[in-house]
């Protein structure tokens, strides 16, 4: 069951490892402190629950409907994701950035998990990265073996979440200057709107 354990392990690491919009923010909440292992919880648990129910065989089903209503979710997502990365480009351009940082951390958990909620779900790639694709490659594999896969690729959103999380605190001495915090939310900046483009593109919105 050990190969199946690590084919499981090593194929969610290879897709989730890519920065993204919900990688960008728990990057960005680990940095500041903030809820972060409820952030990471969340993002790891997500990711299980979306994995278990594409391993379960729902996969299939799920492929079908993803097809038919992909222009309306990547529209959806493409509108979301720009307007979050205007909120992080308003935020380089922002007089006493450091201000900002120091109000941003008396956000509530409630908000600061719809915000990880939206970036998880809202993202088209979500569903096709752990239902549509693991489960598929899933189904490869039989009785234990599946389930060893399953738990896996789940692992693997665990250890990438909290290190990612935890590991950003590495970065807290550098974010102490107000112009690295400009560059980071330039970066998250970039981020959204390129992949809001792409998501764009990729339903017929553009």
């Amino acid at each position: 069951m050990l190969p199946a354990f690590l084919t499981g392990f090593f194929l969610g690491l290879s897709l989730i490892v890519a920065i993204g919009a919900q990688n960008s923010f728990v990057l960005r909440q680990g940095i500041l402190g903030q809820h972060v292992f409820y952030v990471a919880l969340f993002c790891a648990l997500a990711d299980a629950l979306l994995i278990s129910i594409g391993v379960a065989g729902v996969s299939f089903f799920l492929n079908n409907i993803i097809n038919q209503i992909s222009s309306l979710l990547f529209g959806f997502s493409a509108l979301w994701l720009t307007g979050y990365g205007v909120l992080r480009l308003k935020a380089v351009f922002k007089a006493d950035i450091m201000v900002e940082i120091e109000s941003s951390k008396s956000e509530g958990l409630i908000p600061t998990l719809s915000i990880a909620a939206i970036l998880t779900f809202a993202n088209p790639h979500v569903y096709l990265d752990t239902m549509v694709l693991i489960g598929s490659i899933s189904q490869q594999f039989f009785g234990y073996y599946r389930i060893a896969f399953a738990l896996g690729a789940c692992l693997s959103s665990f250890v990438f979440f909290f290190s990612l999380a935890y590991g950003a605190k590495l970065l807290e001495p550098i974010m102490q200057r107000p112009f690295s915090w400009r560059i980071l939310d330039g970066l998250i900046a970039l981020i959204m709107f390129t992949i809001a483009f792409k998501l764009a593109l990729a339903g017929n919105w553009l």
